[in-house]
């Protein structure tokens, strides 16, 4: 009986670890972006760390979010940090579970 509930025990825990590599996006609100060339310079800021899969840049929505590579993450300061030195101010971060694509789906939409 304990050697079950033991097992039964370790399978939660691979799946919570499992759920918490879920939130693969990570989605900002930022101020400042005016042009496509605000746009393509944050892009490529995001795009040299080596944990960035793809970015996306809204510049009408205010949006920059970047998917992650599998079992990788960012720190929130760091992603602040290489927006601010940028120039722009990041009002909020936040971790989703939508894929950029579904972001880009639901940004045409509004």
């Amino acid at each position: 009986m304990k050697t079950r509930t033991f097992i039964a025990i370790v399978s939660l825990g691979a799946l919570s670890v499992g759920q918490s590599w879920a939130a693969q996006t990570v989605k900002m609100q930022v101020d400042g972006l005016v042009c496509a060339f605000c746009g393509s310079a944050i892009e490529k800021k995001l795009r040299s760390n080596a944990a960035t899969d793809d970015v996306l840049v809204s510049l009408e929505h205010k949006i920059v979010a970047l998917s992650l590579k599998d079992g990788q993450d960012l720190a929130d300061e760091l992603l602040r940090k290489q927006i601010t030195d940028a120039g722009y101010l990041v009002k909020s971060i936040e971790r989703v579970p939508d894929t950029l694509d579904s972001l880009r789906a639901g940004l045409k939409a509004r």
